[in-house]
């Protein structure tokens, strides 16, 4: 078996709800598991906040399990269009692994998640996309040829999957968000398989 990295940061549950969609599709490919990690809250001040194992939910992240993984399915809601700062931070930390090119060739993938239709979903993924270009890997996005990406009235574009909460549950995904998520997390497991 070979492992795809689902990295997510999320405080309310919406971008974690994309994370298991993703795994889902992840998982749908012979040969290929989903490693889903999260990653902690920064904080304000130079203090460590949170405890080294998380209280509920997966593990945090380690800059190993992108040198282990075959390929990163990466999400984040969306900060002023941006990626939140744990993940960002997470990413800042990957020095390592970009200085000896353990990330080059892999395949990955991105996905958001905003409270409003216009609240920065493809610039946050775009942005999310540029340290992962950096690492020298292989973008994997949606093609218009998936049904989903043209019917959706919430999220998903071609840049990577998303939400749309509108002040639903967080967790309330629409049909075709499930859809682009599982989507995306097949067609990273599936480039990963055959280029290991």
């Amino acid at each position: 078996m070979s492992d795809i990295l689902v990295l997510y940061y999320s405080l309310h549950g919406t971008t974690e709800a994309l994370a298991r969609e993703v795994c889902r599709g992840v998982d749908s490919v012979q040969g290929m598991a989903a490693r889903l990690r999260t990653v902690p809250q920064v904080s304000t001040v130079t203090e460590a906040v949170e405890h080294e194992i998380p209280e509920s939910g997966p593990p945090f992240a380690t800059a190993d399990d992108l040198s282990e993984c075959s390929g990163l399915v990466m999400g984040s809601p969306t900060r002023f269009g941006n990626m939140a700062a744990p993940l960002k931070y997470f990413l800042d930390g990957t020095i390592t692994q970009w200085m000896n090119g353990s990330a080059v060739g892999k395949p990955a993938g991105v996905f958001t998640s905003t409270s409003s239709l216009h609240g920065g979903q493809e610039s946050t993924l775009l942005t999310m996309a540029v340290p992962l270009l950096h690492h020298g890997m292989l973008l994997v996005g949606l093609p218009c040829t998936e049904p989903a990406v043209l019917a959706t009235t919430s999220g998903g574009t071609p840049y990577g999957a998303s939400h749309v909460s509108w002040n639903r549950k967080p967790d309330a995904l629409s049909r075709e968000e499930r859809d682009l998520a599982r989507v995306l997390g097949c067609r990273v497991a599936e480039i990963a398989r055959r280029l290991d």
